[in-house]
């Protein structure tokens, strides 16, 4: 990983879990899906992330056959906003692209990353969900040979696994690791995965949050441990998320708020407030009502409300906006209107869709 790149990383960005546009009749929309990664940029996303759970893992089903042409659309969107041609920025994106299976599936995709020029890997462990803790190490050290990870501790409601503190002090161990998702909503979790990597010795892994129950909190909130006869202070410099897929100009807005109230020392009760608010905000479009059901769907009317997406299909007809989905987001909308950022995409989408 370039120097650039890897001081962006450590410095603690936006990065938005991106979904994938489908026309109505549940084919890739390129169009639209160009649209929304000019859109990310634009609003001040420091990175985006393909190929993962927001981008629906069916993506690799050999019904749809959709991985490569999803992830090579996004790199030459994203050397065209590095480029300068889609509105020049002061440094280039962080590039991270989600890798699933076993081993050999994994060592694939990491392969074909690597290749597009992705900068990181997010490596979901959901596949080996049984097996031994070493062989999961293993298989992390193998994928770590083909690029760069960025470790993925995924919530088990969604597909993840068990992955307590002797995992993460093992995966501290791997030379190419640079950062770790954190999305395990469990405080116990997260404490744990922090813990490990502060007591590993590694400073040099930058810890993200994927809590999109607890973004604000989790960027505001300091870990000290003592290691070595001395206090070591770890917490999430920035946030990997589904959440930040919408409204994601207000994201990038919070996001520094954040970084300006660690550099302060101060914590105001305004922005214990907006952590409440974002949280609720995050049960509307994640829907835990339904157990997560309508979670991707529920992005995806957001981004239709607001005109960058045609609908709110999914790939698998069976997936969708769970009842009384769309009235939760209504009651978000209506109650944080300071969250949304429907007012810039008006102002620019016809940019974006040329």
């Amino acid at each position: 990983m370039n120097e650039s790149i890897k001081h962006t990383l450590n410095r603690g960005v936006a990065i938005p879990a991106v979904p994938l546009a489908l026309s109505p009749d549940r084919k890739f929309d390129e169009r639209r899906q160009r649209a929304l990664l000019r859109y990310y940029s634009a609003a001040g996303a420091g990175g985006l992330a393909v190929g993962v759970h927001t981008t629906q893992f069916a993506i690799r089903d050999a019904k749809h056959q959709l991985f490569e042409p999803v992830l090579k659309l996004a790199a030459e969107v994203m050397d065209e906003i590095d480029s300068g041609l889609e509105g020049r920025r002061s440094v280039g994106l962080v590039r991270v692209g989600g890798i699933c299976g076993g081993t050999s599936q994994a060592l694939r995709e990491a392969a074909f990353l690597h290749d597009l020029g992705y900068h990181a890997g997010l490596l979901n462990l959901g596949a080996m969900r049984d097996e031994p803790e070493e062989h999961v190490i293993t298989h992390c050290r193998l994928v770590a040979e083909a690029i760069p990870l960025f470790g993925f501790y995924l919530g088990l409601s969604v597909g993840g696994r068990e992955l307590p503190y002797s995992f993460w002090r093992k995966f501290a161990e791997i030379d190419n690791v640079t950062a770790i998702k954190i999305a395990c909503f469990d405080r116990y979790g997260t404490a744990d995965c922090i813990r490990a990597i502060a007591e590993s010795g590694r400073d040099d892994i930058a810890l993200y949050t994927g809590n999109d129950d607890h973004i604000i909190l989790d960027l505001i909130t300091p870990y000290r441990f003592v290691v070595g006869g001395r206090v070591v202070e770890r917490r999430c410099v920035g946030g990997l998320l589904g959440h930040w897929a919408v409204w994601t100009k207000q994201a990038v807005k919070l996001l520094n708020r954040c970084h300006e109230a660690i550099k302060t020392g101060e914590v105001s009760s305004e922005l214990l407030v907006l952590a409440n608010e974002v949280t609720d905000a995050n049960g509307a479009f994640f829907d835990p009502a339904h157990s997560f059901a309508g979670c991707i769907a529920g992005l995806h009317h957001v981004l239709a409300r607001q005109g960058l997406f045609t609908n709110a299909c999914c790939l698998d007809p069976e997936e969708g906006l769970s009842p009384g989905q769309v009235d939760e987001i209504e009651r978000v909308y209506a109650a944080y209107p300071h969250l949304n950022d429907d007012a810039f995409v008006a102002q620019n989408i016809d940019r974006w869709l040329a």
